[in-house]
């Protein structure tokens, strides 16, 4: 029998066997279009879509990519505040193409978007960090994760 703490395949699974079909991460803001700028055309990440004026929330969600993984972002019509918690809650892309990357970096900037510190020195020198309009970090990574 072997031992299930040796095995290195990746279970897809939540409890009870549960398969996840979908991921969404989700937040509110006060500044949709800047978001949405920073996101969808500084990033590329595609929109999958889009609602206005449902229970006074407009809302697009992007894709990560495709439509497996993706960001939702609301604004109430009363307010959305959601400033960052601290500057080492991250979002990380990896791209491992080196022309996609250095296209993608090459993009962010021609959009007006200025690579900040990283908080945590893993960071640095390996990847670009941005900060989103709401303060929220992206990091944009040439190396794969674990």
């Amino acid at each position: 029998m072997s031992d299930p703490m040796q095995s290195t395949e990746p279970k897809y699974t939540l409890g009870a066997n549960a398969v996840p079909a979908q991921i969404r991460i989700a937040r509110p803001t006060d500044r949709l279009d800047d978001v949405l700028e920073f996101y969808r055309d500084g990033l590329g990440l595609p929109e999958l879509a889009r609602f206005q004026a449902h229970a006074d929330y407009d809302g697009v969600m992007l894709g990560l990519p495709g439509k497996n993984v993706h960001l939702e972002f609301t604004q109430h019509q009363a307010g959305s505040p959601c400033p960052a918690p601290s500057l080492d809650n991250l979002i990380v892309i990896y791209i491992t193409d080196d022309e996609a990357y250095h296209g993608l970096i090459a993009r962010m900037q021609r959009k007006g978007h200025t690579p900040v510190e990283p908080e945590n020195p893993y960071w640095a020198g390996r990847s670009f960090t941005y900060s989103d309009p709401d303060g929220w970090r992206v990091v944009i990574c040439r190396e794969t994760g674990i």
